[in-house]
Parts: structure tokens; sequence; C-alpha cells
């Protein structure tokens, strides 16, 4: 049944970045049929189920290009701020992912999932640290977000899910047949990445990728721990090893590159390798990306750049409008350039820019026929948006996904008036208490407080 949102102002990211005041789309789940004047559309579809929406903002739905789903969602909040470099990775996350159930998995995914919708990401690209792929797809399509999926691919000797290099590659290639592309869910051939990988799982992954005619996602360099493990181990900067082993490419997408030299950088633009970037964990973990970050400069001179969340510890929230506002601050801020990089391109990033990066502008990013019908409806009636001004600036400036009341993904809608129409989310909340008890409760994790919680009747 095709469907007509009316009588809002439509941020379609088409070439010319058109906004359409008091605009229409119409679409079906087939995709979106026509983007354009209220009244014409109405008159032509008078079959279309009309949605009116007045005085809010249509958007595409937003792409979150690296994102924990299972983890760090069952300790939200749980790993403390003020801990040494790798502390919170092995002496935290490693831990409780090695103590994840399938069940857990689902709930974490379910989690995740929900939670983007809610901020109007409706593409999640999963970042590589996932033991039962089929739980955390289930828990994905539940919610009804589109994304991917991949499982733990490392080949150290040490490590939850590590396994020898033929054995991890086996298990990329069992993922991407279960999950083919073109699906809601699809799988992508994943690495932990960062030094945790021969140089035999690294080659052999980026050309099982090719083979297949995937996408490849890794961790590398968010620190400056990789480029010095690296050279002390090849010789090389990370970026440079991955080119000499013929892993870079259109296929590759890197989760950070934050501690890139000049000749990384241009190695990134000469083979399309895209860049997912997380500035908030970069933030919140302080890892130097107002020291080191050049992701600006990458976009500025055409490379493929798409914004992150990260895990429920480091980027905390799966909100990529403030990721957009982060870039663009450090950007403005670290080059002391007020007159480049401002919310427009932030939100471009978050959109058909991103969608780029990832593979997958064909069919999503922007509001045009014959895209997917991934849509969202912010509410614009909040101080954020009073009195209306520019929509790029209040969108990456003035609101964040909280703004967020109906989201649309595939034509389905799965997000009405700011609650899911396919989980009961409180029974999810629920499930999510119970299952961080048990979770803790294995791996014997305490977790500290700062400030004494002293329980009162």
């Amino acid at each position: 049944m095709k469907q007509i949102l009316v009588r809002g102002d439509v941020v379609t990211m088409n070439p010319t970045r058109d906004v359409l005041v008091g605009g229409a789309v119409v679409f079906d789940e087939d995709g979106i049929v026509a983007v354009g004047s209220t009244s014409a559309l109405l008159a032509e579809h008078t079959d279309a189920q009309v949605h009116d929406v007045s005085g809010c903002v249509v958007t595409p739905g937003m792409v979150n290009a690296h994102q924990h789903h299972t983890g760090d969602p069952l300790v939200r909040s749980c790993i403390p701020d003020l801990l040494p470099p790798g502390a919170a990775i092995f002496e935290w996350a490693v831990p409780i992912h090695a103590a994840h159930t399938p069940a857990d998995d689902e709930v974490a995914a379910t989690i995740t999932a929900l939670e983007s919708l809610r901020n109007g990401v409706t593409t999640v690209i999963e970042a590589g640290t996932v033991a039962h792929p089929e739980w955390v797809a289930a828990g994905m399509s539940a919610a009804g977000v589109r994304g991917t999926i991949g499982v733990w691919g490392w080949d150290i000797e040490v490590g939850p899910f590590a396994a020898p290099c033929d054995e991890v590659l086996d298990r990329q290639r069992a993922v991407v047949s279960q999950f083919p592309a073109g699906g809601l869910i699809e799988g992508w051939v994943t690495l932990v990445g960062h030094d945790l990988a021969s140089d035999a799982l690294l080659a052999g992954a980026s050309d099982l990728a090719r083979e297949l005619g995937t996408s490849m996602t890794m961790h590398l360099s968010p620190t400056s721990s990789d480029p010095e493990r690296y050279l002390e181990r090849t010789g090389r900067r990370p970026v440079v090893h991955l080119d000499a082993l013929g892993a870079l490419g259109p296929h590759l997408l890197l989760a950070h590159g934050v501690w890139l030299d000049d000749d990384e950088v241009d190695l990134v633009l000469s083979s399309g390798t895209a860049i997912a970037y997380c500035p908030w964990a970069y933030l919140r973990l302080g890892q130097g990306v107002t020291v080191a970050g050049r992701h600006a400069e990458i976009v500025e001179r055409g490379g493929r750049v798409a914004l992150g969340c990260d895990a429920s510890n480091a980027g905390d929230t799966g909100d990529i409008l403030r990721a957009a506002a982060a870039a663009a601050g450090i950007a403005r801020d670290r080059r002391l350039l007020p007159e480049q990089f401002g919310a427009h391109q932030a939100f471009e990033l978050a959109t058909i820019a991103g969608a780029e990066a990832v593979g997958m502008a064909d069919r999503v990013g922007s509001l045009e026929p014959g895209k997917q019908a991934d849509i969202v409806v912010h509410r614009a009636s909040g101080w954020g948006w009073s009195p209306r001004g520019d929509v790029g600036l209040q969108l990456v400036w003035g609101t964040d996904g909280r703004s967020v009341s109906d989201v649309w993904v595939g034509g389905r809608q799965v997000i009405a008036d700011g609650r899911s129409t396919q989980v009961d989310e409180d029974a999810l909340y629920a499930a999510a208490a119970d299952a961080q008890r048990s979770l803790l409760d294995r791996t014997g994790i305490q977790v500290p407080h700062v400030w004494p919680h002293i329980p009162s009747a």
C-alpha cells in the first residue's frame, strides 16, 4: 500500500540538496515513488495512506558506519572513565564479550537497533565483535533496522572466539552466504583489526570480500599504538602495510583512522578506502582526535568518510546527529577554520556521503524516487527549532536524535510517535537488566561507583 507524507519540510539530500518546504514524499515497501509538491502528489496518489507532518522536518534515514551491537550495550556506563589506555578493552570489554551467550547477543543487538531507530538511524554497520551472528541478526530484524552483520575475526593466540586464519575466513564466508546482499541484513567480512591479525588473515579477508562481492570492515589507528606496533613488527605504518598486502580498496571500511600520517592519507584517498569516523569515542576515551585527526581534510580532498558511534562505553549513544555536531566542531576548532566544514557538510556525512562510504548510496542516504523508503520525521516544535532558521544548522547544531518522532525502514513504520511499533520496549528493558546482572555475575566484574550509592527507602 502506498503512503504519503505531506506538508513537511523535506530535506532530500539529492544532488542539488533541495529542501521542499511543505513538500511530500510518496512511498511503499518497494521504495520511494515520488518526492515533490504536496498538492500535486495528493492529487496524483489518491489511494495513498496520508500522514500529515505539518511543521515537521523530513529527512533520509541516517547511517551509522561503526557500532558495536554486543558486549557494551548490556554494561552501558559501567566501564569507568579514569582508566589507563587499553584497560577498558582488555580488563572490561574482552571478558564481557567472552561471557556473552547467544541470548545476550540478541538482547544487546535489539537494544542497539531500537536505540538507533529512535535516533533516526536506519542503517547500522556492525563493528566486528559478534559471536552469534544469527542471534544478532534476529535482534536487528525484530526492531526493523537495516544493517550489516559479521563475526569475530582475529587469529591471535589468546582471545574470545579467536581461531586459526583458515577457520576465521571460513566463518566469514558462512556469514556472508547466510545473509546475502540485498536483504535488510547483509553479511560483511569483519575483522577486529588493530594489530590483532596475521598478514595472512588481513590479505585473505580482503581477497574474500572481493571474491564475494561484499564489503569488509576493521579497526585501525584510533590511538598511536597501532602505528607504533606496526612499525615495530613490519617497519611500516598500518595503512602502508595494508597497501603492501593488497588489502586497501573501495571494499574496505576502516574504523577510526585517527592517527594517519601524510603517506597514509594519500593511500586512503588514492585507493578509495573508506573511513568510519566516531568523534565522540575519541573525545570520551582521550585518544587524540584533536591532536591527530585529519578526517575533515580527507573529506575535503574527496575521500569517503561516514560517521559512527562505536560502543556504549565510548560513543555512548547511537545518535548520529550528535556525532555530526562533534565532527563539525572538531574540524572547525582544531584547524581554526570557521569558514570550512560546517553543519551542512556534517549532515552529508550522516546521510548521502555516509551511504556512499559504506557502499549503499544506490539504496539509501537520500529521498529520491527509486531509493529505499528509509525516512525520518523530526518534530520541529522544541526550543532548538523555535523560531525556525536554516534547516541544516538546526539539524546539526540545534537538535539531536530526541527530536525524532517517526521512522520508516523499507517502507515499514518502525517508530511511531517516539515508540517502537515492532518491539515491546518495557519487556526489552527488563530483559536487558536481567541480562546485565547475569553477565556481571559470570564475569565477576564489580561496577565501581565514583559517588557513594546509598540505598534508601
